[in-house]
């Protein structure tokens, strides 16, 4: 694979994202991850999956330089495989576990709240869903996966104001489980996916997908819909002209 490496210890297999310096999602990285996904779901070899960025960033969400130049074709592909990806990553029968291991924007906090469990580095680093600002659509089906973890209250009002927090702010409203120093974020989503994987898989598969059964309902609803909506907003000038800011102000800072 391109942008997905895998290594597996102790029947748990860890998925680290390798694109570029921030882990910004494609068509090709998705499309990785979605496989490896399902290719694990099904490896009776493998128990858990923690899914691991790199230093500085667990992934910074979409590619906006890349999917900016995309066509209409490409662009509605993307974003077909963008919400199966996310169904595939929330219903996974496994326990997993992202470390956050840096920047968690957007697409990456999408990433890591389809998990079960989330341990994220301490520092300086922001996590949250801040699409509204950037003047796209933030799909009633997100807005769920958000609300799972936060209440329906607090993701109404951190969405609107496109809100991103730090790894304590995120601890204190429950966004992540865990803040511990980098250098021990391995050691502990291992500790922690180790805690589970101990009880009986199946009794532990059945309970988790039935305390998800209406977020999953959710996930998979209204798609084309959505899809729609998303696209009609995403081609209206307004949309195109803050992209082609927040691109130019990217480009430079690579500069």
């Amino acid at each position: 694979m391109k942008h997905i490496q895998i290594k597996t210890e102790d029947r748990i297999a860890n998925i680290f994202l390798d694109r570029g310096k921030s882990n910004a999602m494609d068509t090709v990285l998705l499309e990785e991850l979605n496989a490896c996904i399902n290719d694990l779901k099904v490896d009776p070899a493998i128990e858990g999956v923690i899914i691991h960025g790199k230093e500085g960033f667990f992934s910074a969400g979409l590619d906006l330089i890349t999917l900016y130049e995309y066509n209409e074709t490409e662009i509605r592909a993307f974003w077909s495989l963008f919400f199966k990806t996310t169904r595939d990553l929330a219903s996974f029968p496994k326990p997993i576990v992202s470390a956050i291991s840096g920047h968690s924007p957007a697409g990456g906090c999408v990433i890591a709240i389809c998990c079960d469990y989330r341990i994220m580095a301490e520092g300086n680093f922001i996590i949250g869903l801040n699409e509204i600002p950037v003047g796209l659509i933030v799909p009633e089906s997100i807005f769920h996966l958000y609300s799972f973890w936060l209440g329906k209250g607090n993701a109404y009002r951190f969405l609107l104001e496109g809100k991103l927090l730090s790894p304590q702010e995120a601890l204190a409203v429950g966004l992540v489980d865990e803040v511990v120093p980098a250098n021990a974020i391995h050691t502990a989503a291992l500790r922690k996916i180790k805690s589970v994987t101990q009880f009986d898989k199946e009794t532990w598969k059945t309970c988790k997908l039935n305390f998800r059964k209406k977020l999953l309902e959710n996930l998979g609803a209204k798609e084309e819909e959505t899809i729609e909506k998303i696209l009609e907003q995403w081609w209206k000038p307004s949309t195109r002209s803050i992209l082609k800011t927040i691109i130019h102000n990217l480009t430079n800072k690579t500069k």
